[in-house]
């Protein structure tokens, strides 16, 4: 009988088992060379969620307290090979992950960021990332303030203060075997000084601790700054490719390359009737803004409807009181704990927002905004006015007839907010 050749046997089928944020897996079936973008623009496809390109994959180390995203260019099959049983893939949103090239970081102010962005990807230069970090001691639970150094050929403190002659460093890990990790329980499991944890994991780890470089920050903007250095000497220009290269999607995708509207829907067009005649709305920016329009009239009617009809003007009952449940951006009944875990994990860039019922005011909702990596809370309350119920989140001055008005007018709006609603933290169920 004719033996399967080495090729045929790399490519054969992989059983993978991916979580989404809700704890309930699913078991994909794929090719041993599918990427981990690959498998998110299946999972968008195969779940009917938005793909805005914001979705990732996140291997996840709970006995560790340890989780990272993929790259997008990598292959998924061997991650898992690397993964001990306990660890599990997740599905959810990063908006952070390439928010470096959006937005590079100034590590120095006397570096535009196009020159920053550039010494970083150029591999015949040679850029360097240093400064204080906690590292915890190898075999032990103290954590030591050191020099750090990360340069192309690895990480390296200072054994004499500041000084980076070569007598005075100390190797401490690879870049090119090892992956980098978001710790999410340092202070719990590991005794860190902060909240701002890291770990550089060698990618032959058995799952024991000594095996991993524990790595700690003073702020956020610190660990992101380490972290995102990392994957840049890591990977180089892959990683732009990555950002920038447009999503060549392979034969298993081909037919879903483009959203499945029926030949009625792509007939539709903008139309406005407030004239004597219908015309045409061409400019799409109008269009939008009609459509809004039409949208927040639509509610307008419907909850006059509700209240007339019933017995108290504040009945809760009506459309505006229910209107939100259905919005990936609503979150119910969590505490304020879990919306800053929320908020965490998909990537704590500026305008990333959430919704939720207020813990204090069961009658009242809170809108969780991050902003320069910093969270904050604005209470929503409902007030009356001619028998008709807002919504307001600033003691009035701007009244919503639902709090789907209120979002929407927050993302074209400041308002009183330190910046825009621009990314809806959302959970998909798979």
């Amino acid at each position: 009988m004719p033996s399967c050749s080495p090729d045929c046997c790399l490519l054969r089928a992989e059983i993978v088992k991916i979580f989404s944020e809700d704890g309930m897996g699913k078991v994909v079936e794929i090719p041993a060379d599918m990427t981990a973008r690959d498998l998110c623009q299946l999972l968008v496809y195969k779940s009917h969620c938005v793909d805005d390109n914001s979705w990732a994959l996140v291997e996840h180390h709970p006995l560790l307290g340890l989780e990272r995203c993929l790259e997008d260019h990598e292959l998924v099959v061997q991650v898992q090979a690397s993964m001990n049983s306990d660890s599990r893939f997740l599905f959810r949103k990063n908006y952070a992950k390439y928010e470096f090239f959006r937005n590079p970081l100034e590590t120095n102010r006397t570096i535009p960021p196009s020159q920053l962005l550039q010494n970083f990807l150029a591999t015949s230069s040679c850029p360097e990332i240093q400064g204080y970090l906690y590292v915890k001691e190898v075999g032990r639970k103290s954590w030591k303030k050191v020099y750090i150094f990360l340069r192309r050929s690895g990480l390296y403190c200072s054994t004499k203060g500041t000084s980076k002659e070569p007598r005075h460093l100390q190797f401490l890990a690879d870049l090119d075997d090892s992956n980098i990790f978001t710790v999410t329980t340092g202070k719990k499991q590991h005794g860190a000084p902060s909240d701002y944890g890291f770990c550089i994991r060698p990618n032959k780890c058995r799952g024991e601790l000594k095996e991993l470089r524990m790595l700690c920050a003073d702020d956020e903007q610190g660990r992101t700054c380490w972290m995102m250095a990392f994957r840049l000497f890591k990977y180089g220009i892959l990683l732009y490719q990555n950002y920038k290269i447009p999503q060549q999607r392979k034969t298993l995708l081909s037919h879903f390359s483009a959203p499945v509207r029926s030949v009625s829907e792509n007939s539709l067009v903008a139309m406005d009737f407030s004239g004597r005649i219908g015309r045409v709305i061409d400019n799409p920016v109008e269009a939008q803004s009609a459509a809004m329009e039409e949208g927040h009239a639509w509610r307008k009617r419907s909850q006059r409807m509700n209240v007339l009809g019933s017995h108290s003007p504040l009945h809760h009952s009506s459309l505006s009181s229910v209107i939100h449940i259905a919005q990936l951006w609503f979150h119910g009944r969590i505490t304020r704990e879990e919306s800053h875990r929320i908020i965490h994990q998909q990537g704590q860039v500026d305008g990333l927002f959430l919704l939720r019922v207020s813990q204090s005011n069961p009658k009242a909702f809170v809108l969780t905004l991050c902003h320069h990596q910093k969270i904050k809370h604005f209470q929503i309350l409902p007030c009356e006015e001619d028998g008709q119920i807002f919504f307001s989140l600033d003691d009035g001055s701007t009244k919503f007839t639902d709090l789907i008005q209120l979002v929407e007018f927050y993302q074209l709006n400041r308002g009183v907010l330190p910046c825009k609603l621009r990314h809806p933290c959302t959970f998909v169920a798979l």
